[in-house]
C-alpha cells in the first residue's frame, strides 16, 4: 500500500474553508468556456468581440500558469520568438493563449494545427507553429486519456527507448506522453498494481461494498488541475468537499461556534506572526522549526489558556501536521509553506468511485512489468541499465519516479553515485507520515450532510490521533468513514496492534454519537494503513524540513548526464505533496527527455547543420564581455534573468592540447587540428558555478564537465538552431531591446 500524495489540501493552513454547491461537475467547465469563448470558433467576429475573447483567453492562460504579457522561462529557452519583448512576442502570446483556451474548451478532442489555422490569420502561421509545438511537447495540450487521442499516436517508436521506474501518477503520466512522442517505453513496478501511493481498495461484502482511497484521495483545487482534465475526459463526476466541519471535545460534546472561530483566528494570527518574524530573522529562520516558534508565540502572548482552548489549538496544529505530513518540530520555520503561492484554485473534490479510475485509464496500453523491485540503476554516455533481481533491462534513458522515502533509504544503488548536491538535497528534505483507519459500516449513522468532522484530543502528544474524519459515502458506493492520524501519533500508530486501534476509534465515535441516542454499529471491515513500513514508499509525502528549502525540490528534479531523469511529487517545487504535482512532474520529464533525445540527434546530424548556427562574428562579439571567466573557460548569460536554471553559453579556448586532453576532446567533440581552437556548449548558471568550484588544473575541469555534468563540446561551425536562438536572445537582452506591449487581438481572423 502507499500514501496520500494529495492529503495536504492545497493551502497548508486550514481545510475548514471554502463554500459552494454540493456537487462539482467538471463538465460544467465545457459550458463555461463555450459561453465565454465559443464565438472564437465562428468566422465572422467584430473587433469588440475579438478584444473580449482575447481578454478571456488571457485569463484562462493565466489560470494555467502563463503570465498575461510575458513568456515563461521555458518558452524563452525554446526560442519561440526571434526577439524578446517586441511585437512578435505580443502576437505570439495571443496565439498561445488562443490555443490553450481552444483545447480547454473540449479536452476530449485532439486539437490540430489545422483547426487553429481556421481562426488565425495566415501571416501569423509561423507563430502558430511555434506556440502549438511548445504547448504540445511540454504537456499543456492534448494530454490525458481521451479515447479519441489514439488515432493521433505514432504506430511505431521513432525516438528512442526509456525505462520508467515506478507506475505511480508521475511514471504513468510520463509513459503516456513519451509514447505519444514516439518513444519505446516500458515501466518497471515493484507492486502488483499500478498507482503507487494512489491506492483504491474495495471494502465490505457483496451486499455492502465500497471503493476506498487508502492513499492519495483529495483533488486539491479543481481550477487548472490536470486531474480535473482527466476526470472530464472520462466523464467522471466530482464531489466538492463541503465546508461544514463540526468539532467535538474529548467527551463528545460539540465545540461551540464562538470559541471555535476565536481559536481559529488566534491560530491564523500566530502563523502571520511567524511570517513577520522570519522576515526579520532572515536566513537564521531556516535553522529553527515551525513548532518551536509557534510554541514560543503561544507562551509569549498567553493564548489558549483554558483546557478547551488549548485542545482546540492543538487540533489546528494537528491539521497543520496533516497538511505537511510531518511533525511541526521538523518543519522549517522559514520555508514550510514555500509552495502556497502556487496552489490550485477552486474547490477540493473527491472523485466518484475512487482515484483508481484515473490510474486504470492512465495505465491502459502502457507496457508495465509488475512485481519487479529495482536494485540498481546504471547510467553513462552509452545508455542505461536497470537491474531488478536477476534481470537487467537496457535503454537509452531511465526515469526514476520512486518516492523520496525510497531514495532516503538508498535501497536503489546508482552507478555511478548520484552527484553530491542531489544526495545532500535528498537528505535535507523531509518525508513524513500520514495514516488512516478506513471503516465500512452497515449504515451512515453520522449524517448524510457531513463530509468531515473533527475530534479534539486530551494532550499534545496524541493531538493527531483520529483528529479528523472523512465521510466517503457520497462517492465510494457505501457507508465509509476514514479517520486520519497525523504527526507523532502517525508514527506511534504503526507500532500499535490494529485491533486496539479499532477499539480506540470506535470509542471516540461512540463518545460523540452515543449521548445523541445514535447507535454506532461495529464496522463490517476495517483497514489500518502502514505507509511508514511500506518498503516501496517508507512514508507518505514530502515537506520542507529544518535547513531545507524549496530549492531542494529543484535539485531533486535535475537530470544527470541527460541519461538519468527524476519525477514525482518530491521533484516539484510548486506542487509538492499533491497528486497533481506528481502528474505534472511526469509531463515535465517527458518533455525534458524529448529535448535531450533531439539534442543528441542534432549532434549526430551536425554535418547537415553546419550553416544553421550562429556566425563566428556573433560568437566573437558575444564573448568580448563574458559574464564569468575561469582560466580558459568563458561564460555568457542572459542579463534579464538570474534564475539558476537559465541557460547560457560556455566557450573553452585551447592553445595546445596534451595527449590525454586531446583524447577526451576528440571523443566528445569534433575532430581536432593542431591549430588553437574554441569549443562551445550550453549550460545553466548553476552548472557554471558548480564547474567553477572544481579544484585542480583545467584538464580536471574539462573532464568534470564532460563526465559529471554530461555536456558535449562543439565547434562554432556545428552549432545548430538551439544555439542560434540562445545567442540571439542573449544578444538582444544585452542591447536592452524590449519594452512591454499591450496584448491585442488583430492577428485573429475577423472575417
Amino acid at each position: 500500500m502507499e500514501t496520500p500524495v494529495s492529503e495536504g489540501l492545497g493551502s497548508k493552513r486550514s481545510l475548514r474553508k471554502k463554500s459552494g454547491q454540493k456537487n462539482y461537475d467538471e463538465n460544467l467547465m465545457d459550458e463555461f468556456i463555450e459561453k465565454h469563448i465559443g464565438s472564437a470558433f465562428r468566422k465572422i467576429r467584430t473587433k469588440e468581440e475579438l478584444e473580449k475573447e482575447t481578454e478571456t483567453e488571457a485569463m484562462i492562460a493565466l489560470s494555467l500558469g502563463f503570465p498575461i504579457d510575458a513568456l515563461i522561462e521555458d518558452e524563452i529557452k525554446a526560442g519561440v520568438v526571434r526577439e524578446l519583448g517586441g511585437k512578435e512576442q505580443n502576437d505570439y502570446i495571443v496565439v498561445r493563449n488562443h490555443i490553450l483556451s481552444r483545447w480547454r474548451s473540449n479536452v476530449r478532442i485532439w486539437l490540430t494545427k489545422g483547426q487553429i489555422k481556421e481562426t488565425v490569420s495566415n501571416e501569423y502561421v509561423h507563430l502558430l507553429s511555434a506556440a502549438y509545438d511548445f504547448l504540445l511537447y511540454n504537456g499543456y495540450i492534448n494530454f490525458g486519456v481521451s479515447p479519441s487521442f489514439s488515432s493521433y499516436l505514432p504506430e511505431e517508436a521513432t525516438e528512442g527507448s526509456v525505462i520508467i521506474v515506478g507506475a505511480g501518477l508521475a511514471g504513468l503520466a510520463a509513459a503516456r506522453q513519451l509514447l505519444s512522442f514516439g518513444f519505446k517505453v516500458f515501466v518497471i513496478e515493484g507492486r502488483n498494481r499500478p498507482g503507487g501511493r494512489v491506492y483504491t481498495q474495495q471494502m465490505g461484502k457483496k451486499d455492502k461494498c465500497a471503493a476506498v482511497d487508502l492513499g492519495g484521495s483529495v483533488i486539491t483545487g479543481i481550477h487548472a488541475n490536470p486531474l480535473g482534465v482527466l476526470a472530464r475526459q472520462l466523464s467522471i463526476p466530482l464531489h466538492k468537499v463541503r465546508d461544514n466541519c463540526p468539532l467535538y471535545k474529548p467527551d463528545g460534546v460539540l465545540v461551540k461556534n464562538e470559541i471555535d472561530s476565536r481559536i481559529e483566528t488566534v491560530f491564523n494570527k500566530m502563523l502571520d506572526k511567524v511570517n513577520e518574524l522570519r522576515k526579520i530573522m532572515g536566513g537564521f529562520a531556516n535553522h529553527i522549526s515551525l513548532g518551536s516558534v509557534l510554541e514560543k508565540l503561544r507562551q509569549l502572548y498567553a493564548v489558549a489558556r483554558s483546557p478547551e482552548e488549548r485542545q482546540l489549538l492543538e487540533w489546528h496544529l494537528a491539521n497543520l501536521e496533516y497538511a505537511n505530513a510531518g511533525c511541526l518540530s521538523d518543519l522549517s520555520a522559514a520555508y514550510w509553506d514555500q509552495d502556497d503561492p502556487y496552489e490550485m484554485g477552486g474547490d477540493h473534490c473527491f472523485l466518484a468511485g475512487g482515484n483508481w479510475r484515473l490510474i486504470k485509464a492512465l495505465s491502459d496500453g502502457v507496457p508495465i512489468i509488475y512485481g519487479k523491485t529495482v536494485d540498481a540503476i546504471r547510467y553513462g554516455v552509452e545508455g542505461v541499465e536497470v537491474v531488478a533481481g536477476n534481470q537487467t533491462f537496457q535503454a537509452d534513458m531511465v526515469l526514476c519516479t520512486v518516492p523520496l522515502g525510497v531514495l532516503k533509504r538508498k535501497t536503489i544503488r546508482f552507478e555511478p553515485e548520484l552527484p553530491q548536491r542531489k544526495l545532500a538535497a535528498i537528505d535535507r528534505l523531509g518525508f513524513g507520515l500520514l495514516n488512516k483507519v478506513a471503516m465500512i459500516f452497515p449504515r451512515v449513522f453520522w449524517g448524510e450532510e457531513l463530509d468531515t468532522f473533527g475530534c479534539l484530543n486530551e494532550t499534545s502528544d496524541n493531538r493527531g490521533e483520529f483528529f479528523l474524519f472523512y465521510s466517503y459515502h457520497t462517492v465510494s458506493g457505501g457507508p465509509v468513514l476514514i479517520a486520519l492520524v497525523a504527526g507523532e501519533a502517525a508514527q506511534t500508530f504503526e507500532r500499535t496492534d490494529p485491533s486496539l486501534l479499532q477499539h480506540r476509534v470506535l470509542s471516540k465515535l461512540r463518545g460523540i454519537y452515543g449521548p445523541k441516542g445514535v447507535d454506532v454499529p461495529d464496522p463490517i471491515q476495517t483497514i489500518c494503513t502502514r505507509w511508514g513500513n511500506d518498503p516501496l514508499s517508507y512514508g507518505s509525502y514530502s515537506h520542507v524540513r529544518v535547513q531545507s528549502s524549496g530549492r531542494d525540490y529543484d535539485i531533486l528534479a535535475e537530470s544527470v548526464g541527460n541519461r538519468l531523469f527524476f519525477a514525482g511529487e518530491a521533484t516539484t517545487r510548486q506542487y509538492p505533496a499533491t497528486m497533481h504535482g506528481a502528474y505534472l512532474s511526469g509531463l515535465r520529464e517527458a518533455s525534458r527527455i524529448l529535448r535531450a533525445t533531439r539534442g543528441r540527434q542534432n549532434y549526430f546530424r551536425r554535418s547537415v547543420q553546419r550553416n544553421v548556427g550562429p556566425s563566428s562574428d556573433q560568437l566573437a562579439d558575444l564573448f568580448k564581455w563574458p559574464d564569468l571567466v575561469c582560466g580558459k573557460f568563458s561564460f555568457v548569460f542572459n542579463p534579464l534573468t538570474d534564475d539558476p536554471k537559465s541557460m547560457g553559453l560556455l566557450r573553452i579556448t585551447f592553445d595546445n592540447c596534451k595527449d590525454d586532453v586531446r583524447k577526451v576532446l576528440e571523443k566528445n567533440s569534433d575532430p581536432l587540428s593542431n591549430q588553437p581552437l574554441q569549443l562551445y556548449t550550453t549550460l545553466s548558471r548553476e552548472q557554471a558555478h558548480e564547474l567553477q568550484k572544481v579544484t585542480g588544473e583545467e584538464e580536471t575541469k574539462l573532464v568534470y564537465l564532460i563526465n559529471n555534468i554530461g555536456l558535449k563540446l562543439m565547434g562554432a561551425n556545428t552549432l545548430g538552431n538551439t544555439y542560434n536562438s540562445l545567442v540571439s536572445s542573449i544578444s538582444n537582452a544585452r542591447r536592452g531591446r524590449g519594452g512591454r506591449y499591450r496584448i491585442s487581438a488583430p492577428l485573429l481572423n475577423t472575417v
